[in-house]
């Protein structure tokens, strides 16, 4: 009797965040991966996996490796296939860890992005400057170590201007500024004391493209509309999905989107690319090697009916059948945050019936009575989200408003010290 085949197996490069989202998109891709019959092998911080023991029960097996510690997780892969352990793909869920998992698909000869593309993209100067030379509209930027190198960059550029960490995500320290008043604030707010980011103001309405590579080729599933609240921060508060946008409008943004990855050598995994219809044109933004934040992948996978991210990406590392036709997005959906004003948290009506509305796919809320409302500052001050499916954008961004309006916040405003 012939000997049952052995599974094939996943490694799974930093796990992801003990945050919802996180938590969330691990428990699709776990669910996704054994139904495939693979086995999965999940490494991440220690803190972190002693802080998301469900992720670890799901998971095959799990190992304690620091994905932020350069070299480590592929020193750790060959170890283990020296040992005689087989990973037959590998692939990371979070931003963090994208280099480590192009590193570790390397060393063990499997599919996956070039280490330097990676570092390139997750590196926003260079990124820009790689789009730049390749014929992408980008906004002017510069890379600064003080006050005195923003200032000398401003005096040669054209305003508004934005303020950001070079390597950082969900809103982190990005501010807007219109002069040079404005710099010693901004740079106040960026995270630790590395070198930061000021580059041109762009306007216009901003997007983001949701897609992932099939057999090396990136795969376009949706266009996203972003709202955001008004400078000089920069956090989103709502998405509709898929944008409603005319045909040539919409192709042309695919066709740059796909160009800039091709540029950029990305081949593998998701990707998310942000970009802003300006006066001018098309100005391409951030661009990110994997799936998309703030529960996109949930309301894509209510607008492409049975659409299954992880598996196709799971398929298609692993060299398996799959169909030829792109998904293509028949329903919309749409997010809502929840953004009170700051203060300490006292009563919280009409939650529960808009948590329960029969069109929810999923709704959260991060403060409740008793917790306090920091300002609008970055993703993580956001109070709740409401995502909704509906049959057109329209409707999904109108029943999210409407359900997040719904939800009445009673709030003391935060004190102020008193004066010495």
């Amino acid at each position: 009797m012939p000997a049952e085949p052995t599974p094939r197996k996943l490694l799974l490069v930093g796990g992801v965040r003990a945050v919802p989202l996180g938590l969330d998109m691990a428990r699709l891709a776990l669910d996704q991966a054994h139904a495939r019959g693979l086995r999965t092998h999940l490494t991440n911080q220690e803190a972190v996996l002693a802080a998301t023991p469900g992720v670890a029960e799901q998971a095959g097996a799990v190992s304690a490796v620091d994905f932020a510690n350069p070299g480590e997780s592929a020193a750790w892969a060959r170890d283990r296939a020296a040992a005689g352990e087989r990973f037959d793909a590998v692939l990371a869920l979070q931003e963090m860890a994208q280099v480590a998992a192009a590193e570790t698909a390397e060393a063990l000869g499997l599919p996956g992005n070039p280490a330097e593309a990676v570092r390139r993209v997750r590196t926003k100067d260079a990124c820009r400057t790689a789009l730049a030379a390749a014929g992408f509209r980008q906004p002017a930027v510069r890379l600064c170590v003080d006050e005195a190198e923003a200032a000398e960059f401003l005096r040669g550029s054209t305003g508004p201007w934005i303020v950001k960490p070079r390597d950082a995500m969900g809103s982190t320290g990005v501010s807007r500024i219109t002069g040079p008043d404005g710099l010693p604030a901004a740079i106040a707010l960026l995270p630790g004391r590395n070198p930061f980011l000021v580059e041109e103001f762009v306007q216009g309405a901003e997007y983001s493209v949701e897609g992932l590579f099939l057999g090396g080729e990136p795969v376009v599933l949706a266009v996203t509309e972003k709202e955001k609240v008004e400078p000089p921060f920069f956090v989103e508060v709502g998405h509709i999905l898929p944008a409603e946008l005319p045909d040539p409008q919409r192709e042309e943004i695919e066709r740059q989107v796909k160009a800039a990855l091709a540029v950029l050598g990305l081949r593998v995994g998701g990707f998310h690319v942000e970009l802003w219809l300006s006066p001018d044109g098309i100005v391409l933004g951030e661009v990110h090697g994997r799936f998309g934040g703030d529960w996109i992948h949930r309301m894509l996978a209510h607008v492409v009916p049975g659409l299954e991210l992880f598996g196709l990406l799971y398929d298609d590392l692993l060299g398996l059948p799959r169909d030829e036709a792109a998904p293509t997005p028949v329903r919309a959906a749409a997010a809502r945050y929840l953004t009170p004003p700051p203060g300490l948290v006292t009563a919280v009506e009409g939650w529960t019936e808009a948590a329960n509305h029969p069109d929810v796919l999923y709704a959260d809320l991060a403060v409740g009575p008793g917790g306090t409302v920091r300002p609008l500052r970055t993703s993580g001050d956001r109070a709740g989200v409401i995502v909704v499916g509906a049959d057109t954008p329209d409707q999904a961004r109108k029943l999210a408003r409407e359900l997040a309006d719904s939800v009445r916040f009673t709030v003391e405003p935060a004190r102020t010290a008193e004066p010495a």
